[in-house]
Parts: C-alpha cells; sequence; structure tokens
C-alpha cells in the first residue's frame, strides 16, 4: 500500500524546489567552500550538508522538531551554533588565502588534499544548523503527511529523502560552478588569494546573517 498520494509527493517535492533553489546557509557555504578549496571539498561539503539535513528530518519524524519549532530558547542555541562556526571557518579561510596556491601546487586543482572526514564533518555540521531548514522541517514537512494513511515517521522519512534528493543536486550544481569559476583564478597566486579571502568574507557575512535573523518571539 502507497504511504500517500503522488499529488502530496509532488506538491512537496515543488515548494522543497523552490526552498532549496534560493541560495540560503547551505547553498553559500558551498559556494564558500568550492572558491576556497575547489570541487572535491565543494562536493564533500554537499554530502556532509545532505546528512545533516536528514538528521533534522529523522528529528522531525521522532517528535524532536516539535520542540524546536516551539522552544525559541532550544531554536536560538542551533541557530547561533551554526552562526559561531560559520564565522570561525570564515576567518580561518582568510589567515589561509595566501596559502591557496602552495596547496593547489601540492594537491591538484580538485583540492584532492584536503581531508575528507574533516570536510564532511563541517558540511554536516551546517547542514544540522541551517535555521531555514530546521524551519522547513518542522513547520513545514507534517503539513503533507496523510495521516489518515498512516505510517507518519515513515511518511515523513520519505518525504524527507525527496528533500534532500533535490538539496544534493542542486548543491552540487552550485558547488561545480563555482569550482569552474576557481580554476580560472588559480592561474594568479593574486587571483587566487582574492578568492579565498572572498569565499572567507562570503561565509562570515553568511554566519552574521544567520545570528541576526530568524524568530526573535
Amino acid at each position: 500500500m502507497s504511504l500517500m498520494s503522488p499529488d502530496r509527493l509532488l506538491a512537496f517535492a515543488a515548494m522543497s524546489f523552490v526552498l532549496i533553489v534560493i541560495p540560503g546557509p547551505s547553498v553559500l557555504f558551498v559556494i564558500g567552500r568550492a572558491l576556497a578549496q575547489g570541487r572535491r571539498t565543494a562536493l564533500t561539503t554537499v554530502v556532509g550538508n545532505t546528512i545533516g539535513a536528514y538528521v533534522l528530518v529523522v528529528a522531525v519524524a521522532l517528535g524532536v522538531g516539535s520542540l524546536v519549532e516551539r522552544s525559541i530558547v532550544v531554536f536560538t542555541a542551533l541557530k547561533l551554533l551554526g552562526a559561531a562556526y560559520l564565522v570561525y571557518l570564515g576567518i580561518k579561510a582568510i589567515h589561509q588565502r595566501r596559502a591557496l596556491q602552495t596547496v593547489l601546487a601540492k594537491n591538484g586543482a580538485d583540492g584532492s588534499g584536503t581531508g575528507t572526514l574533516r570536510t564532511l564533518w563541517e558540511g554536516f555540521a551546517v547542514g544540522v544548523a541551517n535555521p531555514k531548514t530546521i524551519v522547513f522541517f518542522a513547520a513545514v514537512l507534517p503539513q503533507f503527511v496523510d495521516r489518515e494513511a498512516g505510517h507518519t515517521t515513515l511518511q515523513m522519512l520519505l518525504l524527507g529523502l525527496v528533500f534532500n534528493i533535490i538539496a544534493l543536486t542542486s548543491d552540487s550544481v552550485w558547488g561545480l560552478a563555482a569550482a569552474t569559476t576557481r580554476s580560472w583564478f588559480a592561474r594568479s597566486p593574486r587571483r587566487l588569494a582574492m578568492v579565498g579571502g572572498t569565499g572567507g568574507l562570503a561565509m562570515v557575512g553568511l554566519g552574521v546573517t544567520v545570528a541576526v535573523t530568524g524568530r526573535k518571539d
């Protein structure tokens, strides 16, 4: 027996697509990483983001999402932790901008020398603390569940999977596009340092934006 109607699933996919294509914390973070460290780091970050977002889906499906939505303390704590982490990574990227040429020459244009597990973890941390995604999953995801059909937890997990497949595809396109632009800058140490600094500044600005926006009730 089908968990939900195709119309309901398509409606959720359409709403998810609209949310995802508008650059938010995860997208801008991926772009910043692509400019600063290249294609492989960007794509690994996307995978980490996706895993982090699906952890949020599981949390909502198990009822934690409602607590986050109702509690301004929990929501604000998650938001500020995510914002602080973005600022930290941005400042680190700015400090390391002049070393990018050496790293690039040593490890190749795809950033293959970047620690995969660490990059995955950093992407996960941003994905799981993304306030836009937290609010979407906590407030919107349950609305598309057909409670009469039963298996509400499975329905939420399925909807979350749809969301994350769309996000994985969209964020990968953003990351690859940014990494392709980076390869042009990589021909000049000065250009590359500028890219690293710009990517770092973008992450700092994003962190500040995340910290000052969202719920204040």
